[in-house]
């Protein structure tokens, strides 16, 4: 828009008053770019023509930068110069800077409470940057709502969208949300993982934050082979898969009794993720005693699971992990030992059968 300041008011001497008929328009330009910013002025030989850089909301703040075809300020971006013949005073700035935004306004000294004004806004492009105000992190409850926000600042403006990792469906539908707040009426374990907030508006290649939403839910316990089969005084591994967040406690149980490492039993746990643990309890030189049901219970602070794993006899040895297992006192004896696990491995998949 041209702003026209004009004033037909003559003075004692019979003067014309001084007018700004033209004053550059709004304008818009990147970071390290260039601008100028030109003023007509007519009638003003006589009188100071000052340009001002001020910010509208501290209009008290107001900076000068020149005054007539001189430049004020000490800063080798700015220069100044002026065309007689079109009475234009013309500010020109290069290697624009982020803090050079704002409004630059074109004045007139009539006197000492007296002038005339014009004004220009200068907006400077700006790579978004994500606010701190954001999200970083969130742990919710499954079945409770959760709610991330991102905010950032730039110019123009930049706008938001929302993405999973490896562009997983978000909980909301579809592969990219838009706007400021994703809401999760409702979270499930499947919603854990890493989000995306993206904010973008054309300058630069955006900005991006990594978002962890941690939900908590009670344990879930699967038991991969529930039955198996070893014959005496071979070893055995039960195995229980568990999921679950916070990470639980695990245990192992036979006839209601809690299992401990000792010469019988070698009990270990193997975390895949937060929220995955693998648990194997070895059943040592196993007795006739130590067949029976076994129990893998987890428990954390929003419920408890278990899962059950029979261990009955066989005649046949297991492979693994009975492979190359020796219980011999002498060298005689050992070969008297390989001797029958030979002579029965055709058998073999008949005891695998019976473990499935």
């Amino acid at each position: 828009m041209t702003y026209f300041a004009y004033f037909k008011i003559c003075n004692t001497r019979g003067l014309r008053t001084p007018t700004i008929s033209h004053i550059t328009q709004e304008q818009i330009r990147d970071i390290g770019g260039q601008v100028d910013l030109d003023c007509s002025v007519h009638y003003a030989q006589d009188y100071p023509v000052l340009w001002m850089k001020y910010d509208r909301q501290k209009t008290t703040e107001a900076l000068p930068l020149s005054s007539n075809s001189g430049l004020i300020i000490r800063d080798s971006r700015f220069s100044m110069r002026f065309d007689a013949a079109s009475a234009t005073y013309t500010l020109s700035i290069k290697d624009i800077q982020e803090t050079d935004a704002g409004w630059y306004q074109c004045q007139v000294l009539l006197s000492v409470s007296n002038k005339i004004t014009a004004e220009v806004e200068l907006q400077v492009r700006r790579p978004p940057v994500i606010s701190d105000n954001s999200t970083r992190s969130l742990v919710a409850s499954e079945g409770e709502s959760a709610q991330m926000e991102c905010y950032a600042g730039g110019f123009p403006p930049p706008k938001i969208s929302w993405r999973r990792e490896n562009n997983a469906i978000l909980p909301t539908g579809g592969s990219i949300y838009r706007g400021n707040i994703l809401k999760l009426n409702s979270v499930h374990k499947e919603d854990r993982g890493t989000y995306y907030c993206v904010a973008e508006n054309g300058v630069g290649k955006g900005a991006r934050r990594n978002i962890n939403l941690e939900v908590e839910f009670a344990p879930v316990v699967t038991v991969p082979r529930p039955r198996l089969g070893q014959a005496l005084q071979y070893d055995m591994d039960l195995e229980c898969h568990v999921e679950a967040y916070p990470p639980p406690a695990i245990s192992w149980l036979k006839d209601e009794v809690q299992l401990s490492n000792n010469q019988h039993y070698r009990i270990s746990h193997f975390a895949t993720a937060d929220e995955f643990t693998d648990t194997t309890l070895r059943v040592i030189t196993i007795e006739k005693r130590q067949y029976g049901l076994f129990t893998c219970k987890a428990q954390n602070k929003l419920g408890t699971a278990e899962g059950q794993v029979e261990l009955f006899e066989t005649i046949i040895p297991v492979c693994p992990p009975a492979c190359g297992q020796l219980h011999y006192s002498s060298s005689a004896s050992a070969h008297a030992h390989l001797a029958p696990l030979a002579a029965l491995a055709p058998l073999a998949p008949l005891a695998l059968a019976a473990n499935r």
